[in-house]
């Protein structure tokens, strides 16, 4: 059965092989072949029949809305190249996975295709990660190390030992809760030193550097949902004198925390709230059924702007 993972990499062909059956008797393009673009293909035709069928109709309606609101797909300048991002460009900030480009006018945009969920980051935490650094750009403080680092010593422990998380009856209350709790007062510290950068800085973490569409394909419902995150206003452009059918806003960034708090209800889940709309949820989590000295977080952005461009679309 295939993973998470290689129905995602699916997903990113679909919707470069729509792009380029839409706009090939429209405009000049020119797929750019490279190992990614085979490793996408090769999951993809290793799904059944009746399951390509639906990515393809999902990146189908996708692709026909980010159209709409980008004329530069089809009325630009020169050929269009159509490309699969390296996995490494997540590591570097850009969470785009299809990238177009025209690049005798300097434009290109991207999409981020999820299947079937809206997961942003996993990211870990552990005794050694400098969440600030590698989150904000700024080090983690003394306070947050100490707090961290007796608990993942204990797991370390653990795992020398051969144990499994199923062994530890009160992981939660031992080890969730805590890390979650100096999560939390962590955000607060930083946020204390450096005054109106971790909201902003924290958003940019995980939406990556560049604008970019998300495109979520739900198979079972046979919906797609495209977001536009229009922060540096790079998005909806017009070309040659044509103007997008739909129009989108220019999002703002975050400045402020209003609040952040475990999930009501959750032992395991933070809520991160902000202002201009933005809420993220941090899930934690064992990535593995064995004990390790680190955990993940599972992070969603559940709060949008009410300004977002969002559109669902059947088919």
């Amino acid at each position: 059965m295939p993973t998470q993972t290689q129905n995602g990499k699916a997903l990113e062909f679909a919707f470069l092989k729509s792009l380029e059956k839409t706009l090939s008797n429209q405009t000049n393009v020119m797929v750019i072949n490279s190992p990614q673009l085979r490793t996408t293909q090769t999951n993809y035709l290793s799904l059944p029949q009746e399951t390509q069928q639906r990515m393809s109709a999902g990146a189908d309606a996708g692709i026909n809305t980010i159209i709409q609101l980008e004329p530069r797909l089809i009325k630009g300048n020169g050929s269009l190249q159509l490309s699969i991002q390296p996995d490494s460009a997540g590591q570097a900030g850009d969470v785009r996975d299809v990238i177009g480009v025209r690049s005798t006018e300097g434009w290109e945009i991207g999409i981020s295709c999820k299947n079937n969920h809206a997961a942003l980051k996993h990211s870990r935490l552990s005794a050694t990660i400098d969440i600030g650094d590698s989150w904000f750009g700024y080090n983690s403080t003394r306070d947050y190390f100490n707090q961290v680092i007796p608990i993942f010593d204990e797991l370390n422990n653990m795992r020398t030992k051969g144990m499994a998380w199923s062994q530890i009856p009160d992981k939660v209350d031992s080890y969730y809760v805590p890390v979650l709790n100096a999560l939390i007062e962590e955000l607060w510290r930083l946020d204390r030193i450096y005054p109106g950068q971790i909201p902003q800085r924290l958003l940019t973490y995980l939406l990556g550097r560049f604008d970019f569409y998300k495109a979520i394909v739900k198979t079972r419902s046979r919906t797609t949902e495209i977001q536009g995150f229009n922060l540096q206003g790079t998005l909806n452009q017009g070309a040659n004198g044509v103007r997008p059918t739909l129009r989108m806003p220019h999002l703002r960034l975050p400045s402020r925390f209003y609040d952040i708090h475990f999930k009501p209800g959750s032992d395991n889940t933070i809520l991160i709230v902000c202002d201009e709309g933005w809420t993220i949820s941090a899930r934690v989590h064992n990535a593995s059924s064995r004990v390790e000295p680190s955990l993940k977080l599972d992070v969603q952005l559940v709060g949008l702007p009410p300004t977002i461009f969002r559109q669902t679309l059947g088919w």
